[in-house]
């Protein structure tokens, strides 16, 4: 899931706090994220992704806020590296047994 970041988070930010200011203006939110969106230059529906993601980073909706979602990822991450390594390591107690038996009934 590679996504392009076309657009810096300033202009995210800056979006996102005209929609805000706008709401007053207009008698829906999503309303005012469509006039807002073809000023920025991005689809309404993205707008409003931006949105909601502001809206739980700062509380007022309910989910798992932008730092949680990474440090998940980044465990997530550690979780698979320590699985990979682990498989390494029963592979080579595995194969070092083996040659051990090897070796005593040899002798």
């Amino acid at each position: 899931m590679s996504k392009s970041n076309r657009y810096s988070p300033e202009v995210r930010e800056r979006a996102v706090r005209l929609v805000q200011e706008a709401r007053k203006e207009h008698p829906s939110q999503w309303a005012a994220i469509e006039s807002i969106a073809p000023k920025i230059g991005c689809a309404a529906q993205t707008l409003h992704d931006w949105v909601k993601r502001h809206e739980v980073d700062t509380g007022r909706r309910d989910g798992i806020t932008t730092d949680e979602r990474e440090r998940m990822k980044a465990l997530e991450r550690e979780n698979k590296e320590l699985r990979q390594a682990n498989e390494i390591l029963r592979l080579a107690s595995a194969f070092f047994a083996q040659a051990e038996l090897d070796r005593l009934k040899k002798k």
